[in-house]
């Protein structure tokens, strides 16, 4: 194999390069299309929970996922661990200026493939019902904040 002077490959893959307009690197393709770049904090008390639920529609794609970042809740279509969702296209996806998710689950025994219940609470204490298909807000409990 050539070297360079510093008997360095000269055949060496490079994962990352540093040019006078700044660092490139190679990304993941999940990493690469997360629909919102938050910077990753290890101190950080942003807690991110996942829920599933399976809708059974005729498609075949009956599976539904929901995540949230920060103040940030999503809901998409989930094909599975062999193939990535398309992270760009959400069904649905809210942002909350007051307060942020928690924790949500979905109610398995009303959802179908026209309406699905999810149940969102919040770190000041409220709860909220929507329905991320229909796209609409349900209910609002404890907006005291008790």
């Amino acid at each position: 194999m050539a070297t360079e002077g510093g008997g360095k490959e000269m055949n060496e893959i490079k994962t990352q390069f540093t040019t006078r307009e700044g660092l490139y690197k190679l990304l993941q393709h999940s990493e690469y299309s997360r629909p919102n770049r938050v910077p990753f904090n290890s101190q950080g008390s942003n807690p991110v929970r996942v829920s599933f639920v399976n809708l059974n529609d005729q498609s075949g794609n009956g599976d539904r996922l929901c995540f949230n970042v920060g103040r940030e809740l999503y809901f998409y279509i989930y094909k599975g661990v062999r193939k990535a969702a398309d992270l760009s296209k959400p069904i649905d996806k809210r942002i909350y200026k007051g307060t942020q998710p928690t924790c949500h689950d979905f109610n398995l025994l009303t959802a179908t493939a026209e309406s699905v219940s999810l149940l969102v609470g919040f770190s000041a204490g409220q709860v909220q019902l929507i329905d991320p298909i229909k796209k609409e807000t349900s209910k609002l409990f404890n907006e005291e904040s008790l």
